[in-house]
């Protein structure tokens, strides 16, 4: 039997404040979602001014990076090389950048989504956000 670890509400906090700082810094009003290594919600974080659907999608994102064990920018490519028919997978409905996963000892424990800004910066703010968990 394998040992694996687990996040604790303690690593959200410090994830999703980490994230919040790196938002606030550039001005970046954005939903921040973190989810357990089987997509579940933990965490979700509407800063002030951020877009309502950004509610909806960060949680999908994270939901798609943590089941994938990757980040939802490798959907979002796939599907952009043409590969159409991959938008038929079941269960993932974030199919674009800004979904990371958390990845500690070669095991996925979660995943950050981030919305409401350009992609690559919702990702820019998960990554932040991961960083700060010191792995």
């Amino acid at each position: 039997m394998k040992n694996k670890s687990v996040l604790e509400l303690a690593d959200i906090k410090t994830v999703a404040a980490a994230a919040e700082n790196e938002a606030l810094k550039n001005n970046w009003a954005v939903t921040i979602a973190i989810v357990d290594d089987g997509g579940h919600l933990l965490w979700l974080q509407r800063l002030d001014g951020a877009p309502p659907i950004s509610a909806h999608i960060a949680p999908a994102k994270a939901h798609t990076a943590a089941l994938g064990r990757r980040e939802s920018k490798v959907y979002e490519d796939v599907i952009n090389g043409g590969r159409m028919s991959f938008l038929s997978a079941p269960d993932l409905k974030g199919l674009l950048e800004g979904g990371v996963p958390i990845l500690h000892e070669g095991q996925c424990i979660g995943a950050v989504g981030v919305s409401g800004v350009k992609s690559a910066e919702d990702a820019q703010i998960a990554r932040a956000g991961i960083a700060a968990l010191g792995f």
